[in-house]
Protein backbone atom coordinates (compact mmCIF):
# COMPACT_ATOMS: atom_id res chain seq x y z
CA UNK A 1 0.00 0.00 0.00
CA UNK A 2 0.96 3.17 -0.83
CA UNK A 3 2.27 5.45 2.33
CA UNK A 4 -0.27 8.18 1.05
CA UNK A 5 -2.89 6.00 1.38
CA UNK A 6 -1.85 4.11 4.37
CA UNK A 7 -2.13 7.36 6.28
CA UNK A 8 -5.41 7.93 5.40
CA UNK A 9 -6.42 4.24 5.96
CA UNK A 10 -4.89 4.67 9.44
CA UNK A 11 -6.85 7.81 9.66
CA UNK A 12 -10.04 6.68 8.50
CA UNK A 13 -10.18 3.72 11.16
CA UNK A 14 -9.08 6.13 13.82
CA UNK A 15 -11.96 8.84 13.28
CA UNK A 16 -14.39 5.58 13.42
CA UNK A 17 -12.88 3.99 16.52
CA UNK A 18 -12.99 7.25 18.52
CA UNK A 19 -16.40 7.60 17.36
CA UNK A 20 -17.88 4.28 18.45
CA UNK A 21 -16.02 4.44 21.47
CA UNK A 22 -17.19 8.07 22.72
CA UNK A 23 -20.75 6.82 21.45
CA UNK A 24 -20.56 3.33 23.48
CA UNK A 25 -20.11 5.37 26.89
CA UNK A 26 -22.92 7.42 25.84
CA UNK A 27 -25.18 4.90 24.98
CA UNK A 28 -24.62 3.20 27.84
CA UNK A 29 -25.07 6.25 30.01
CA UNK A 30 -27.90 7.18 28.65
CA UNK A 31 -29.52 3.41 29.29
CA UNK A 32 -32.04 3.27 31.77
CA UNK A 33 -33.00 1.93 34.41
CA UNK A 34 -29.70 0.72 35.81
CA UNK A 35 -29.21 0.06 38.87
CA UNK A 36 -27.38 2.40 41.48
CA UNK A 37 -25.90 4.26 38.52
CA UNK A 38 -26.04 7.36 36.45
CA UNK A 39 -29.14 7.32 33.97
CA UNK A 40 -31.98 8.77 32.22
CA UNK A 41 -33.96 9.05 35.75
CA UNK A 42 -31.27 10.57 37.63
CA UNK A 43 -27.83 10.26 39.34
CA UNK A 44 -28.07 7.02 40.84
CA UNK A 45 -26.13 6.60 43.83
CA UNK A 46 -23.64 9.26 42.85
CA UNK A 47 -24.14 12.22 44.70
CA UNK A 48 -21.52 14.54 41.78
CA UNK A 49 -22.55 13.33 38.86
CA UNK A 50 -25.12 14.00 36.70
CA UNK A 51 -26.02 12.40 32.59
CA UNK A 52 -25.06 15.88 31.27
CA UNK A 53 -21.74 15.07 32.58
CA UNK A 54 -21.11 11.54 31.61
CA UNK A 55 -21.98 12.91 28.14
CA UNK A 56 -19.70 15.88 28.24
CA UNK A 57 -16.88 13.38 29.62
CA UNK A 58 -17.41 10.86 27.13
CA UNK A 59 -17.09 13.53 23.79
CA UNK A 60 -13.97 14.91 25.81
CA UNK A 61 -12.10 11.69 25.50
CA UNK A 62 -12.82 10.51 21.90
CA UNK A 63 -9.45 12.95 20.76
CA UNK A 64 -7.54 10.47 23.24
CA UNK A 65 -9.22 7.24 21.74
CA UNK A 66 -8.24 8.61 17.90
CA UNK A 67 -4.74 8.90 19.34
CA UNK A 68 -4.82 5.54 20.62
CA UNK A 69 -5.49 4.13 17.22
CA UNK A 70 -3.53 6.26 15.31
CA UNK A 71 -0.49 5.34 17.71
CA UNK A 72 -1.42 1.79 17.08
CA UNK A 73 -2.35 0.95 14.08
CA UNK A 74 -0.48 -2.19 12.21
CA UNK A 75 1.60 -2.04 15.60
CA UNK A 76 2.69 -5.68 17.46
CA UNK A 77 2.61 -5.96 21.18
CA UNK A 78 5.39 -4.49 22.24
CA UNK A 79 6.62 -2.84 25.59
CA UNK A 80 7.13 0.78 23.30
CA UNK A 81 3.60 0.31 22.53
CA UNK A 82 2.17 -0.53 25.74
CA UNK A 83 4.36 2.53 27.26
CA UNK A 84 2.87 4.68 24.45
CA UNK A 85 -1.05 3.68 25.48
CA UNK A 86 -0.29 4.23 28.85
CA UNK A 87 1.01 7.60 27.76
CA UNK A 88 -1.62 8.64 25.91
CA UNK A 89 -4.19 6.89 28.51
CA UNK A 90 -3.00 9.31 31.70
CA UNK A 91 -3.19 12.55 29.05
CA UNK A 92 -6.65 11.15 28.44
CA UNK A 93 -7.48 10.96 32.08
CA UNK A 94 -6.44 14.62 32.52
CA UNK A 95 -8.25 15.82 30.07
CA UNK A 96 -11.27 14.07 31.03
CA UNK A 97 -10.88 15.62 34.75
CA UNK A 98 -10.01 19.48 33.49
CA UNK A 99 -13.72 19.05 31.17
CA UNK A 100 -15.50 17.55 34.45
CA UNK A 101 -14.20 20.01 37.20
CA UNK A 102 -12.20 17.11 38.60
CA UNK A 103 -14.81 14.25 38.61
CA UNK A 104 -13.63 10.73 38.29
CA UNK A 105 -16.43 10.12 35.74
CA UNK A 106 -14.70 7.39 33.31
CA UNK A 107 -10.76 6.47 34.57
CA UNK A 108 -12.29 3.04 34.79
CA UNK A 109 -13.74 3.06 31.15
CA UNK A 110 -9.96 5.07 29.61
CA UNK A 111 -8.60 1.53 30.58
CA UNK A 112 -10.89 -0.93 29.37
CA UNK A 113 -11.93 0.82 25.84
CA UNK A 114 -8.13 2.43 25.68
CA UNK A 115 -6.47 -1.14 25.37
CA UNK A 116 -9.41 -2.52 23.19
CA UNK A 117 -9.73 0.55 20.65
CA UNK A 118 -5.64 -0.11 20.73
CA UNK A 119 -6.38 -3.68 19.40
CA UNK A 120 -8.76 -3.25 17.01
CA UNK A 121 -6.19 -0.63 15.35
CA UNK A 122 -3.23 -2.93 16.00
CA UNK A 123 -5.35 -5.77 13.89
CA UNK A 124 -6.25 -3.37 10.86
CA UNK A 125 -9.77 -2.81 12.09
CA UNK A 126 -10.47 -6.35 10.15
CA UNK A 127 -10.97 -8.75 13.21
CA UNK A 128 -13.62 -10.69 15.71
CA UNK A 129 -14.53 -9.27 19.45
CA UNK A 130 -12.49 -12.40 20.23
CA UNK A 131 -9.32 -11.65 18.92
CA UNK A 132 -9.43 -7.94 19.57
CA UNK A 133 -9.55 -9.29 23.88
CA UNK A 134 -7.06 -11.43 23.06
CA UNK A 135 -4.65 -8.81 21.39
CA UNK A 136 -5.78 -6.44 24.05
CA UNK A 137 -4.88 -8.90 26.71
CA UNK A 138 -1.24 -9.16 25.09
CA UNK A 139 -1.06 -5.28 25.52
CA UNK A 140 -2.48 -5.24 29.10
CA UNK A 141 -0.21 -8.08 30.21
CA UNK A 142 3.18 -6.20 29.04
CA UNK A 143 4.69 -3.72 32.11
CA UNK A 144 4.49 0.12 31.60
CA UNK A 145 7.32 1.42 33.81
CA UNK A 146 6.15 4.88 33.51
CA UNK A 147 2.85 4.35 35.15
CA UNK A 148 3.05 6.57 38.33
CA UNK A 149 2.44 4.70 41.68
CA UNK A 150 -0.80 5.09 42.24
CA UNK A 151 -2.92 3.85 44.63
CA UNK A 152 -6.33 3.85 43.54
CA UNK A 153 -9.75 2.79 45.31
CA UNK A 154 -10.15 -0.16 43.15
CA UNK A 155 -6.58 -1.25 43.78
CA UNK A 156 -7.06 -0.99 47.72
CA UNK A 157 -10.39 -2.61 47.41
CA UNK A 158 -8.63 -5.43 45.16
CA UNK A 159 -5.99 -5.75 47.38
CA UNK A 160 -8.71 -5.76 51.05
CA UNK A 161 -11.26 -7.91 49.25
CA UNK A 162 -8.19 -9.99 47.57
CA UNK A 163 -10.41 -10.22 44.27
CA UNK A 164 -9.61 -9.68 40.59
CA UNK A 165 -9.73 -5.75 39.39
CA UNK A 166 -9.61 -3.90 36.17
CA UNK A 167 -6.08 -4.54 35.27
CA UNK A 168 -6.69 -8.71 35.93
CA UNK A 169 -10.30 -8.66 33.54
CA UNK A 170 -8.08 -6.92 30.99
CA UNK A 171 -5.36 -9.58 30.98
CA UNK A 172 -7.43 -12.16 31.06
CA UNK A 173 -8.99 -11.36 28.06
CA UNK A 174 -12.20 -9.84 29.16
CA UNK A 175 -13.64 -12.71 30.18
CA UNK A 176 -17.14 -10.80 31.46
CA UNK A 177 -17.41 -9.46 27.96
CA UNK A 178 -16.54 -12.37 26.00
CA UNK A 179 -18.49 -15.18 28.28
CA UNK A 180 -21.22 -13.23 29.77
CA UNK A 181 -22.55 -10.00 28.19
CA UNK A 182 -21.81 -10.40 24.43
CA UNK A 183 -23.55 -13.90 24.61
CA UNK A 184 -26.80 -12.62 26.74
CA UNK A 185 -26.77 -9.29 24.41
CA UNK A 186 -27.20 -11.37 21.23
CA UNK A 187 -29.51 -14.36 23.64
CA UNK A 188 -31.70 -11.25 24.49
CA UNK A 189 -31.91 -9.84 21.30
CA UNK A 190 -33.02 -13.73 20.03
CA UNK A 191 -35.29 -13.76 21.98
CA UNK A 192 -37.37 -10.73 21.03
CA UNK A 193 -35.96 -7.99 23.90
CA UNK A 194 -35.97 -4.52 23.00
CA UNK A 195 -32.23 -3.27 22.39
CA UNK A 196 -32.62 -1.69 25.69
CA UNK A 197 -33.78 -4.76 27.50
CA UNK A 198 -30.95 -6.65 25.48
CA UNK A 199 -28.37 -4.19 26.70
CA UNK A 200 -29.86 -4.21 30.15
CA UNK A 201 -29.03 -8.08 30.30
CA UNK A 202 -26.03 -7.43 28.86
CA UNK A 203 -24.96 -5.56 32.62
CA UNK A 204 -27.19 -7.81 34.68
CA UNK A 205 -24.54 -10.69 33.41
CA UNK A 206 -22.07 -8.69 33.92
CA UNK A 207 -22.64 -7.67 37.44
CA UNK A 208 -23.72 -11.87 38.11
CA UNK A 209 -19.79 -12.78 38.82
CA UNK A 210 -18.02 -9.02 38.47
CA UNK A 211 -15.80 -8.46 41.50
CA UNK A 212 -16.76 -4.83 41.16
CA UNK A 213 -14.53 -2.78 42.60
CA UNK A 214 -16.83 0.60 42.85
CA UNK A 215 -19.29 -1.46 44.99
CA UNK A 216 -16.70 -3.10 47.04
CA UNK A 217 -15.08 0.47 47.70
CA UNK A 218 -19.09 1.90 48.92
CA UNK A 219 -20.60 -1.32 50.32
CA UNK A 220 -18.15 -4.21 50.77
CA UNK A 221 -18.85 -7.64 50.04
CA UNK A 222 -22.71 -7.53 51.51
CA UNK A 223 -23.20 -5.06 48.65
CA UNK A 224 -21.38 -7.12 46.61
CA UNK A 225 -23.36 -10.04 47.22
CA UNK A 226 -26.46 -8.12 47.09
CA UNK A 227 -25.40 -7.11 43.41
CA UNK A 228 -24.36 -10.78 42.18
CA UNK A 229 -27.65 -12.63 43.46
CA UNK A 230 -30.00 -9.52 42.21
CA UNK A 231 -28.60 -9.16 38.91
CA UNK A 232 -28.64 -13.43 39.08
CA UNK A 233 -32.32 -12.88 39.65
CA UNK A 234 -33.05 -10.69 37.08
CA UNK A 235 -31.58 -13.32 34.44
CA UNK A 236 -33.12 -15.79 36.11
CA UNK A 237 -36.98 -14.43 36.12
CA UNK A 238 -36.30 -14.09 32.08
CA UNK A 239 -34.94 -10.86 31.93
CA UNK A 240 -35.88 -7.45 31.38
CA UNK A 241 -37.98 -8.13 28.32
CA UNK A 242 -40.14 -9.94 31.05
CA UNK A 243 -42.47 -8.60 33.60
CA UNK A 244 -41.11 -10.65 36.42
CA UNK A 245 -37.25 -9.63 35.46
CA UNK A 246 -37.94 -5.99 35.35
CA UNK A 247 -39.88 -6.03 39.01
CA UNK A 248 -36.47 -8.25 40.11
CA UNK A 249 -34.55 -5.19 38.73
CA UNK A 250 -36.47 -2.55 40.29
CA UNK A 251 -36.14 -4.02 43.50
CA UNK A 252 -32.23 -4.45 42.98
CA UNK A 253 -32.01 -0.75 41.96
CA UNK A 254 -33.31 0.00 45.54
CA UNK A 255 -31.28 -2.21 46.62
CA UNK A 256 -28.09 -0.53 45.56
CA UNK A 257 -29.58 2.87 46.48
CA UNK A 258 -30.12 1.96 49.57
CA UNK A 259 -26.43 0.63 50.27
CA UNK A 260 -25.38 3.66 48.36
CA UNK A 261 -23.63 1.08 46.38
CA UNK A 262 -22.94 1.42 42.50
CA UNK A 263 -21.57 -0.91 40.28
CA UNK A 264 -19.33 1.14 38.20
CA UNK A 265 -16.90 -1.47 37.21
CA UNK A 266 -20.01 -3.01 35.26
CA UNK A 267 -21.32 -0.62 33.38
CA UNK A 268 -17.50 0.48 32.09
CA UNK A 269 -17.38 -3.28 30.68
CA UNK A 270 -20.97 -2.45 29.33
CA UNK A 271 -19.95 -0.02 27.20
CA UNK A 272 -16.78 -2.04 26.24
CA UNK A 273 -19.42 -4.27 25.45
CA UNK A 274 -21.39 -2.29 23.26
CA UNK A 275 -18.04 -0.91 21.66
CA UNK A 276 -17.52 -4.65 20.64
CA UNK A 277 -20.63 -5.59 19.58
CA UNK A 278 -20.24 -2.76 16.72
CA UNK A 279 -16.92 -3.89 15.73
CA UNK A 280 -18.46 -5.73 12.40
CA UNK A 281 -19.40 -2.55 11.11
CA UNK A 282 -15.73 -1.09 10.36
CA UNK A 283 -14.97 -4.16 8.20
CA UNK A 284 -17.52 -2.82 5.83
Amino acid sequence: MQPQLSEQRAERLAVQLAERASMALIDEARLTPKPGLVDGRGSGAHQDLTLALMELSARSLQPTFHALALHSWQRPADIALRQRVGQLGRAGEAQMMAATNGVNTHRGAIWALGLLVSAVAMLDGEATAEAVCRTAAALASLPDDRAPRSFSKGLRATQRYRVPGAREEAQQAFPHIRQLALPQLRRSRAAGATEEQARLDALMAIMTSLSDTCVLSRSGLTGLQAMQQGAQRVLDHGGCGTLPGRQALARLDAEMLSMNASPGGAADLLAATLFLDGICLLTH
